[in-house]
């Protein structure tokens, strides 16, 4: 089946799942930079996912990545992790902690918003918003 029949992929919602990836990138290169070690990503449970899971010191970080274009009109990249996707979220961690044996460790809930300046993956370098402890 190429793509035109298959009414799942539209070439817009292709467009968003790379721009997606591409925050996602950018959100992994900069934790790293920031000293953080990457320790999963996208990793999925029956209840979600979780775009990036990483370590800072003895924290687990579970860290949602929403990366939107400048004047959107769906809101700010931020604004989009609603209570819903939190609830999610954590439920996922859950999920993790206890598959991964580290349900004694603290954790953390992250969100980085990666603002697409220009043509993404272009010359112009992305926004990122990092919100630590953001709930």
């Amino acid at each position: 089946m190429s793509q035109s029949d298959n009414p799942e992929r539209s070439p817009a919602k292709d467009g968003r799942k790379a721009l997606g990836q591409w925050g996602e990138e950018r959100a992994a290169a900069y934790l790293s930079g920031s000293g953080l070690t990457i320790m999963e990503r996208n990793w999925r449970a029956r209840s979600g996912e979780i775009d990036i899971i990483a370590q800072d010191g003895e924290t687990i970080v579970f860290v949602e990545v929403r990366t939107r274009r400048p004047g959107g009109r769906f809101g700010t990249a931020e604004e989009s992790v609603d209570l819903r996707k939190q609830r999610q979220v954590r439920e996922t961690a859950q999920i993790y902690l206890h598959a991964a044996r580290k349900h004694g460790l603290p954790c953390r809930f992250d969100v980085i918003a990666v603002t697409a300046e220009g043509q993404y993956g272009g010359a112009a370098a992305p926004v990122l918003k990092h919100i630590a402890g953001a709930f």
